[in-house]
């Protein structure tokens, strides 16, 4: 009696773990993307990830080369952007919903950080130069910050063919159609004129 139940414990505790959902992308079945019929389009060779005009807002550019950039890359699991910062430029607070982030400072001096989950939201933050690494978990907030006087450059791997990217006063503030002011007033403590003005801004998307 005691060896079956013992068993089914056993059983159900595999059932279980098999059981949880995987948020990253799945293995690559093949080595190659068989829905890529042109051979130009596999592969990458001597590319030129040219530097981004930050003349804008933020003061940054991103470069992106994913999927929509090399259909080789689908079921890779893998993508590159290049980031360039002009002086006192930012890569606003933003996510990515399906990857990690792996970031190296080729030039210059960054202050980057991330926030965690609910309920702690503790704010892990690191001033970084030239070669430095910093690794921002899949789905969380982060943000650079060049901090520098010169323009900066980065680049970063992230764990996705298409990791797809949230920047939070775009999403909350520039949505199309707008949400209810008083709804995120009430949501951000804020008063209504506040919340109407934000919406009325132009929210720069960097990427």
């Amino acid at each position: 009696m005691k060896k079956g139940v013992s068993f089914l414990v056993t059983v159900a505790l595999i059932a279980l773990a098999s059981s949880l959902a995987s948020a990253s992308d799945p293995s690559p079945l093949q080595h190659t993307c068989v829905a890529n019929t042109e051979p130009e389009n596999a592969v990458f060779v001597n590319g030129n990830l040219e530097s981004g005009n930050t003349s804008n807002p933020v003061g940054s550019a991103v470069t992106p080369v994913n999927v929509a950039q090399i259909a080789g890359l689908n079921t890779l699991g893998i993508s590159a952007v290049r980031i360039d910062y002009a002086s006192y430029g930012q890569n606003p607070p933003h996510t990515h919903p399906r990857a990690t982030e792996i970031l190296t400072v080729l030039e210059g001096t960054l202050l980057v950080g991330f926030v965690t989950s609910n309920p702690e939201n503790r704010l892990f933050t690191e001033v970084l130069n030239k070669g430095d690494v910093f690794v921002f978990p899949i789905g969380l907030i982060h943000f650079q910050f060049n901090i520098g006087h010169t323009n900066e450059v980065a680049i970063a791997g992230l764990s996705s063919q298409n990791p797809g990217v949230i920047t939070i006063a775009n999403a909350v503030f520039g949505s199309d159609p707008a949400i209810d002011p008083d709804f995120l007033a009430k949501a951000f403590q804020l008063e209504k004129n506040v919340v109407e003005y934000l919406q009325s801004r132009f929210w720069y998307d960097n990427n």
